[in-house]
């Protein structure tokens, strides 16, 4: 039978290429001694500045008894970033490019059996042309970050080399209430020198533990060979995966066996579901609409970066469901086998995805690797129920609009469909692509990456720009893939307005825009960007460094920022009141107007022991106007009372005389779009003319290794976009500067882009690329 040993303690670990470390007498005293899960930039990955990215080494002793000699031993990793290679009593068993997915080596070869065997893995975290993602706004974090197995079994047992799956596939061929038509595809392996028969049995148990289907099929399995086997199963009067509303699982229990011996084994849980997308309804499971409130989610914390422990995930997936969303959107990369199992048990349906984000390899133009990582992706995850969507890119167009890229966006669409056929595709583009672009006919669905109230417009351009795609797409199903704001609960104000970061603007974006996407159901999903804060090392905003802000709960998970509530208001039917801006305790004003989200129908306000009025709430919303304050310290709270139970909440504020500065973000230019990286405040009056530009002359579509080593264009580059290379200081890296100035400017939704990077090339163009006088390139 299959046995799995964890091998997650007692390793050794230094933060360095160590010449040598693969040997079996490699003295490793001197490294640190360490647990699994591991990274090296726990700290220094959100530190707002550049953070160590490089090989560096992982060591551990272990023992397989002497009575498993007659079996084959795997190694096998759940996630090690991202380039990952692993020596076993000094003998190299491969490399695995890619920093998210499962995967395994056979050692066999190599163990001594009853001796001490070591274990030496060199991680590496360097970005490199054929491994993705090659750029994105998120820590890339360094190190062995998930569990590490030695996997023993029967030289004859389900492939453990089929791309880190379980070798096992739960087809889904008709699902309905009257029935599920299953095909069961096991890839047997026979890893012995001798022709095998053997017995395959699976036994379909329902969730309390009745067998309600069984199949059955002998074979013969060459010496050497991987056989790929296929038995059809009906459940009959299914109970079906009904999403939060019933999250109901099966139990597979699929075996080998020879004669009386089971030889392998594998146990796995699923649901059976059918669902649809309509272009004007939305989103149906199992014949009934339902509606995808949903969450982003990126895996890390702080102080611990990715290395985070089950007890994390599972606290991530309770605030989750407190805040009654019903789907996730887990971005942007393979998440933890863990937690899609929590998401199969909570019902929750799923957007999973790859990293194949922000631009496309300049050098390797077919995608290998963005392929690998999507087989790897379906593969291992065929079998949760509550995967409903493999995402294929996330925002690729900003590396700018190449053929190559269009043609990999496509060929990733096809091959996710023929890896899953019963599963839809889905991709996040960036708002640059046009309602129009044939990017949104290429995938099942798409979703936006739209920030309307913060890098651009208002929060009420989105009701325009929907209806506006709607009409103009009526057969595409569009969803949000992320919208949001910065919050920092630090800053508050009475006035709140884009960038200045405060929790009350952060709270209003999201009122503003939950209103206009709750009156349009033709929206498939819609996708909070994000759930919880996350680590961008790079990032130094609102005095925050290293850090995305646009939250719901703090990166620690300690607090709940107010929108939370208002989302709870929205799609929780768990009751609750919650007085909003608590933390602003310091108010210089002598009367405030006091706002609360509640789930409750009618709310009674009473001010310092005084009862104020009773109100019933707008769309979650209840607001009260001019409530007096008194000088020191006030009480305000706030009740409702249905079917004699209380729900209430207090909020205690303290009348000062002058206003509390640390309430105010240090960041200039509140009321500016965020993404405001120009430096010349007046274009109204210019008109743009048809300027020639040729490859012989600087312009904005020169890679920027180049143009920033030209003195000349240079400046010109730095006149204009000084803001955009201050905040870039100390991450122009190779990826970067393989870009060009649009590339690099994409992310900008400011109004003058347009005229600015006119004015750049009418400046640029007047430089020879050949005879334009040279300096050292840009440093990092």
């Amino acid at each position: 039978m299959r046995k799995t040993i964890n091998l997650n303690m007692n390793w050794k670990f230094v933060r360095q290429d160590e010449g040598g470390a693969m040997h079996k007498d490699y003295l490793d005293d001197h490294w640190e001694a360490i647990h699994l899960p591991h990274t090296w930039n726990a700290i220094d990955g959100t530190s707002g500045s550049d953070y160590y990215k490089g090989a560096c080494w992982y060591r551990k002793v272990f023992v397989i008894p002497s009575q498993e000699q007659k079996n084959k031993i795997f190694i096998e990793f759940h996630g090690s970033n991202s380039v990952t290679d692993v020596y076993v009593n000094e003998r190299h068993f491969g490399q695995h490019r890619g920093g998210y997915s499962i995967f395994r080596f056979d050692i066999t070869e190599a163990v001594e059996f009853g001796q001490i065997n070591t274990l030496a893995v060199k991680v590496d975290n360097t970005v490199v042309d054929d491994v993705y993602p090659q750029a994105a706004d998120f820590t890339f974090y360094g190190g062995i970050y998930r569990d590490v197995n030695v996997v023993i079994v029967d030289p004859l047992h389900f492939d453990l080399l089929d791309y880190g799956s379980q070798g096992i596939y739960l087809v889904q061929d008709q699902v309905s209430a009257v029935q599920a038509q299953l095909t069961i595809k096991s890839r047997v392996a026979n890893d012995s020198d001798e022709e095998r028969k053997v017995r395959l049995w699976a036994d379909l148990l329902s969730a309390e533990g009745k067998q309600v289907a069984y199949a059955a099929k002998e074979v013969i399995v060459a010496a050497g060979e991987t056989k790929e086997v296929e038995m059809p199963a009906v459940i009959e009067q299914p109970i079906l995966w009904q999403g939060r509303k019933n999250p109901y699982c099966y139990e597979a229990k699929i075996s080998l066996a020879s004669f009386n011996d089971t030889l392998d084994e594998i146990s796995i849980p699923f649901g059976v579901r059918h669902f649809y997308v309509d272009p004007e309804k939305g989103f149906f499971l199992n014949g009934e609409h339902l509606p995808l409130r949903g969450v982003s989610r990126h895996q890390d914390r702080k102080d611990v970066g990715w290395a985070i422990t089950k007890n994390d995930q599972e606290e991530d997936m309770a605030l989750i469901k407190e805040m009654g969303a019903t789907s996730i959107r887990l971005a942007h990369y393979q998440h933890d086998q863990f937690f899609y199992d929590l998401c199969d048990r909570e019902g929750m349906a799923v957007w999973a995805e790859i990293p194949f984000i922000t631009m496309m390899s300049n050098s390797e133009l077919q995608g290998i690797n963005a392929k690998q990582q999507m087989i790897e992706l379906i593969r291992q995850n065929f079998n949760h129920p509550s995967i409903l969507f493999w995402g294929i890119q996330n925002e690729i167009q900003i590396g700018g609009d190449r053929p190559e890229v269009r043609r990999v966006v496509a060929e990733l669409h096809e091959l996710t469909k023929k890896e899953d056929p019963t599963r839809l595709s889905t991709m996040a583009n960036v708002y640059t692509v046009k309602d129009d672009d044939a990017y949104n006919f290429i995938t099942d669905t798409v979703g936006y990456n739209r920030y309307f109230g913060w890098y651009n417009g208002t929060c009420e351009d989105f009701a325009p720009w929907l209806d506006g795609f709607h009409k103009q797409n009526p057969n595409v199903c569009l969803g949000i893939s992320e919208y949001g704001a910065e919050g920092i609960v630090e800053y508050h104000s009475k006035d709140p307005k884009v960038k200045d970061y405060t929790e009350e603007y952060h709270a209003l974006c999201h009122e503003k825009v939950w209103g206009i996407f709750s009156q349009r159901p033709y929206l498939w999903s819609t996708y909070v960007w994000s759930m919880f804060d996350f680590g961008a090392s790079h990032r130094d905003e609102g005095g925050v460094k290293g850090r995305n802000n646009k939250g719901l709960v703090t990166y620690d998970r300690k607090m709940k920022k107010d929108a939370f509530y208002l989302y709870k208001a929205n799609w929780s039917d768990e009751k609750f009141v919650h007085i909003t801006s608590k933390r602003y305790v310091d108010r210089p004003d002598g009367e405030i107007t006091v706002k609360i989200y509640s789930n409750c129908e009618a709310i009674t306000l009473y001010a310092n022991g005084t009862e104020v009025a009773t109100k019933t709430s707008d769309n979650r919303i209840c607001i009260f106007e001019h409530i007096p304050l008194q000088d020191g310290m006030n009480e305000i709270k706030a009740v409702s009372r249905q079917g004699g139970l209380t729900f209430g909440d207090v909020a205690r504020f303290h009348r000062v005389q002058e206003p509390n500065l640390s309430y105010e973000s240090p960041e200039k230019g509140k009321g500016e779009a965020v993404s405001n990286w120009f430096s010349v405040p007046n274009v109204e009056d210019i008109l743009m003319e048809e300027l020639e530009i040729t490859d012989d002359v600087f312009s904005t579509k020169v890679e920027l290794r180049e143009l920033l080593a030209n003195e000349e264009a240079k400046a010109i580059a730095e006149k204009y976009l000084d803001k955009l290379f201050k905040r870039m200081e100390g991450s122009m890296n190779d990826r970067v500067l393989s870009m060009n100035l649009e590339n690099l400017t994409a992310f900008s939704q400011d109004p003058r882009k347009e005229k600015l990077l006119y004015l750049m090339n009418k400046e640029l163009i007047k430089i020879n690329r050949s005879f334009g006088r040279s300096s050292t390139c840009w440093k990092s």
